[in-house]
């Protein structure tokens, strides 16, 4: 293959989370294209190639794969958001399970060998694949496949250049053009009617949309947050201090909308930052309160609007039950309560689910405003053992003086630090249980974990993200007994 000329070939892999591995008719080489499904034949042009390896730009789906179906949502390949809208929900779940059945082999393969797991009397006879399947459990459903998202950040901008305003998500492979996806299908109704009231209203007034090339402009995002438990609701507009609008005009017809859930509460943040995230310089509240409540397993959450919150409820509770069955018993005895970790506790969600049956559990997250919220979380559910410290788990945990019975380890999706890695090795707690939304980064450090006398026992994969590409996993490890 050459670069810059098209090719045609199937697919016959798709690595995590969106790489499809593509053999060419010419000269069965293997190409990578994202955005393709594996059954499919497509067309591609090469625009990377380094000695064997080539990566290639989908241009076109020649055939369609066997069990492809059409997407419900009519945005769907030309937003970014999604990436198996148009696959049936059991495939789905195939193809994300064998994804990371794929990236367990080698650190699995590695463990087996390390232990001896090879013999006949094991069972395995150097069959690693047999050895995998007694760990992994493969994948578990998410409750609901579609409208089960709980926030959307949604961006402004044009759909193309000059184009009239857009309120959405990304166009796929664009850094700047958006999709205004009026009908999405990630979200329910509430989030529809509240996207297409906000663009409707700046689109009469000619607010401009803030440019990312030369950072003028007004509009930035729209963050929308709905509770799928108490139906509450926060909208806060993102703008720059480029301009005044009338925000009270646009609260007003918000708050007429005929929505099933109720708004608690509207706010406009301010953000002059030259980077495209959503961040507050100073937030106003147009109406109501900065936060809203949810719940969880039986607890009560209090969120705001930059809280860290897993996105979908009903799958959050399969992934935290799940995570609660794999530490199993750590109550102790009456007089050894155990100490339990929850180290990247965000606001604090699995540490309140433990503190029930633990002596004590010790949240470290580095977002301030994520403490402060798992403290009054706690405080909120009368959970009196519970203790949250503000600060980077690579620094803070050499200050607790206590020493931990079990971790709970839930790291943003890069994965763990490797110098925190090996701070956290070192406690030698018996379980670990590790809770990962990037497959890439968990495989990678289990390794380190392996290699340092830690067995992994338990490997589960939980589908969060229908529809998408991503997927959760957790997973149970122990201490080798000397």
């Amino acid at each position: 293959m050459k670069k810059g000329q098209i090719y045609e070939g199937y697919v016959e892999w798709l690595d995590f989370p969106n790489k499809g591995l593509v053999r060419c008719d010419c000269d069965s080489e293997i190409a990578v294209v994202k955005n393709v499904l594996p059954g499919q034949r497509v067309s591609f042009r090469v625009n990377k190639k380094r000695g064997s390896r080539a990566e290639g730009r989908l241009i076109e789906v020649l055939e369609r794969a066997p069990y492809e179906k059409d997407s419900i949502c009519p945005h769907f390949g030309e937003c970014g958001g999604c990436a198996y809208q148009n696959v049936p929900y059991e495939k789905q779940l195939e193809i994300k399970k064998a994804q990371v059945r794929k990236l367990l082999y080698p650190v699995l393969e590695r463990q087996r060998i390390l232990d001896g797991a090879d013999t006949m009397a094991d069972g395995y006879a150097g069959d690693t694949a047999k050895y995998i399947d007694k760990i992994f459990e493969g994948i578990k459903a998410s409750p609901v496949q579609f409208e089960y998202r709980n926030k959307m950040e949604f961006s402004f901008g044009d759909e193309y250049k000059e184009g009239p305003l857009a309120l959405g998500m990304h166009k796929r492979g664009s850094f700047y053009d958006i999709v205004s996806v009026r009908e999405c299908r990630l979200v329910d109704e509430d989030y529809r009617k509240i996207l297409a009231c906000v663009l409707d209203y700046f689109s009469s007034v000619g607010a401009p949309y803030f440019h990312k090339i030369n950072h003028i402009g007004y509009l930035r995002h729209l963050l929308v947050r709905k509770a799928q438990k108490t139906g509450e609701i926060l909208i806060a507009i993102v703008t720059s201090t480029q301009g005044e609008y009338d925000l009270k005009t646009l609260t007003q017809k918000l708050l007429e909308l005929p929505l099933k859930g109720k708004i608690t509460g509207v706010l406009h943040t301010l953000n002059d930052s030259l980077a495209d995230v959503v961040q507050s310089d100073r937030t106003e509240i147009l109406f109501g309160k900065d936060y809203f409540y949810e719940e969880l397993l039986g607890l009560k959450f209090r969120i705001s609007q930059f809280s860290f919150f897993q996105t979908n409820t009903m799958g959050a509770e399969v992934l935290y039950q799940t995570a609660r069955d794999f530490l199993g018993d750590i109550s102790g005895d009456g007089q050894n309560k155990k100490t339990v970790f929850d180290l990247y506790s965000g606001t604090g969600t699995i540490a309140q689910l433990l503190a029930p049956v633990a002596g004590k559990v010790i949240g470290v997250e580095l977002v301030e405003e994520a403490v402060k919220a798992a403290r009054e979380n706690a405080e909120l559910n009368g959970l009196s053992n519970c203790e949250f410290i503000a600060g980077d788990v690579l620094k803070v945990i050499d200050d607790i003086e206590v020493k931990p019975d079990f971790i709970v380890l839930d790291p943003p999706r890069d994965g763990i630090h490797s110098k925190a890695l090996r701070k956290i090795i070192d406690y030698q707690v018996e379980k670990l249980v590790y809770i990962s939304c990037k497959p890439t980064s968990l495989a990678r450090d289990l390794e380190v974990f392996i290699d340092s006398g830690y067995r992994v026992e338990r490997a589960v994969a939980v589908d969060q993200f229908a529809g998408t590409g991503h997927v959760e996993c957790v997973v149970l490890m122990s201490k080798v007994k000397e």
